[in-house]
């Protein structure tokens, strides 16, 4: 069965990857990106060859996931292409790195715009229709840092990605009655393939980061240095578009809730797993378990 997929965040990185392994599948996948005539229209271009290369249903579409007038926008634009949107990636995101103390207020605020108000602003636009239809699925790709290792100078991303995490848990409950599925898929430190530590936001107050200098000299350099030391040498980042094409080629009411895929084993699959059973178990005890599974007539 073909789906047709937006993914966010799809310019290069996970984003791209899976917009292309999805489309490989068969799905009808609309790659969401922002800037696409100016700095992204390179990606939009190799979408395009790729798509035409490979005879597969790949396009762009013009989304800024931090401005709702764009995400709306989108939204409306492929469903009046496509008639509906079944499933929704959510992928877009901002690494940071720097000492927490040397952000300022407004750089938060901006990397949980990025990375948690985003998606807010995504299925505000897209959950009315599989509402209506009581049918669809989104996928949350979130962090192995919110179960597992959280090495230093990474603190608001990890912190925006656990708030996600936690969203993504309520969101799941609160749409199992409409039929509509969650998956949250957890990569873990990818530090080739994407473009995250490159791309990365660091601390606009260069006094306060300087001041870490003499006791952390050299360990703004070094966290990208150790945690590619961690990941075999046969990591793949293709592996988390793989497994998103996977939860997406299930069938409904059988996927993964959730699904890790971290190389180095920073311990978020043994953590989310004790997690998962305890909210699991307290749903139990509130006789609402009917919630953590879908309607039996979606």
């Amino acid at each position: 069965m073909s789906y047709v997929v937006l993914v966010s965040g799809a310019s290069s990185g996970f984003g791209a990857l899976t917009a292309r392994a999805l489309a490989d599948a068969g799905h009808i996948v609309y790659a969401g990106i922002r800037q696409t005539t100016g700095r992204n229209a390179p990606a939009v271009a190799e979408a395009r060859a790729y798509s035409e290369a490979h005879s597969v249903r790949l396009h762009t579409v013009e989304l800024d996931v931090s401005n709702q007038s764009s995400v709306d926008d989108a939204v409306a634009a492929v469903t009046a292409e496509e008639g509906r949107i079944d499933v929704v990636v959510h992928n877009a995101g901002h690494m940071v790195l720097g000492p927490a103390e040397a952000f300022t207020p407004e750089q938060i605020a901006q990397i949980y715009d990025t990375n948690v108000v985003a998606t807010q602003r995504l299925n505000r636009a897209v959950l009315p229709q599989m509402r209506d239809r009581r049918d669809g699925l989104l996928v949350w790709v979130g962090s192995s840092s919110t179960y597992g290792g959280t090495p230093p100078y990474l603190a608001p991303y990890f912190g925006a990605k656990a708030a996600m995490d936690q969203l993504a848990k309520s969101y799941a409950v609160e749409l199992s009655r409409f039929g509509i599925d969650t998956a949250i898929v957890v990569p873990g430190s990818f530090t080739s393939g994407t473009n995250h530590f490159a791309h990365a936001m660091h601390p606009q107050d260069t006094d306060t980061a300087a001041a870490y200098e003499p006791l952390y000299g050299g360990l703004m350099d070094e966290v990208g240095k150790r945690l590619a030391a961690l990941a075999p040498a046969d990591a793949d980042v293709n592996e988390v578009a793989r497994a998103i094409v996977t939860i997406v080629d299930t069938p409904k009411g059988r996927r993964p809730f959730r699904t890790t895929i971290d190389p180095a084993d920073d311990g978020s699959q043994e953590v989310s797993d004790v997690a998962d059973r305890v909210r699991a178990d307290f749903y139990d005890r509130i006789g609402l378990t009917d919630l953590l599974s879908l309607r039996a007539d979606s």
